[in-house]
């Protein structure tokens, strides 16, 4: 005769032998204390013998009992391990990569679709940080606004920036025909993290005596471009992710001249992450999608 004995029982039995109350294993197990009682007094009867002494306000292991818990339960744990490493390999993976939040906006979020299609069962979790001084987070991946290449041990090179001096359409109208006049009338807007790019611009087009009239600073490429929009003044603008602001016409170059850095984007992966399938799919993609 075949005996088919539940997992259940058994995982009722372990339990309840590991606190020694019925009461106690039915909350674990999100059972009530008689069908914990009932799940195994079917065991004991398919065993032929009692696995628990039954008193007044307790129950202790038999003889037999606890050589059955001894045996049972280290196969129990790696059973309920089995099953979760497997669930768990079936499930969407994610991962977390780290990025400026200027990139994130004009840049990754546009091209995201296409991941989206390839990799359906890959879940990404995005975080923004809004210049290359704030702390990066916890990430898989980073990718990184740097003046040269960041020491982390996996970098990829991603591609160079410059930035350009844009405005509306309203004020190009209105100071187009002045030239280099402009920029002694019209505040001038930048980057934090760039504080004499303004400077090193005028150094470039060999601007004499240069002597703006107001220089505003933001802590975010995006206010800085979107100040720019709005009628502010004219910003130093960064190429290519800008683009699309151009194309809009949201922006219009006032100067043709640009300033040229050693500012690049790069992709770090972390060397404290193992490998995996998913992460390195991913970088593949990033490096694919946005290498010079």
């Amino acid at each position: 005769m075949t005996i088919q004995t539940p997992i259940r029982g058994l995982r009722s039995f372990c339990i309840a032998a590991k606190c020694l109350s019925f009461k106690h294993a039915a909350t674990q197990l999100f059972l009530t204390p008689s069908a914990v009682s009932h799940q195994i007094k079917q065991l004991e009867e398919q065993l032929g013998f009692e696995l628990f002494q039954r008193q007044t306000r307790a129950i202790v292991l038999t003889s037999a009992g606890k050589q059955f818990y001894h045996a049972i339960q280290p196969i129990i744990n790696q059973l309920e391990s089995t099953i979760a490493d497997f669930t768990n390999s079936q499930q969407n993976q994610t991962i977390t990569i780290s990025m400026p939040e200027f990139f994130a906006s004009e840049l990754f979020v546009p091209k995201l679709g296409e991941w989206t299609q390839l990799n359906p069962s890959i879940n990404l979790q995005l975080e923004t940080v809004k210049s290359a001084s704030e702390p990066a987070k916890a990430a898989d991946l980073s990718i990184v606004l740097a003046n040269g290449q960041p020491n982390a041990s996996i970098v990829h090179e991603l591609f160079p920036i410059r930035y350009a001096p844009a405005c509306n359409k309203k004020l190009y109208k209105k100071w187009v025909i002045h030239g280099f006049d402009a920029l002694k009338s019209v505040p001038l807007i930048l980057h934090q993290s760039r504080p004499w790019a303004w400077h090193q611009w005028a150094d470039r087009v060999n601007i004499e005596d240069f002597d703006p009239k107001q220089i505003i600073q933001f802590d975010s490429m995006f206010g800085v471009a979107r100040a720019a929009q709005q009628g502010m003044g004219i910003a130093l603008v960064p190429l290519p992710m800008s683009r699309a602001w151009f194309s809009e016409q949201l922006l219009v170059k006032l100067f043709d001249h640009e300033l040229i850095t050693n500012d690049k984007y790069y992709l770090i992966q972390h060397e404290s992450i193992e490998y995996n399938p998913a992460l390195d799919t991913f970088a593949q993609w990033v490096k694919q999608t946005f290498l010079a």
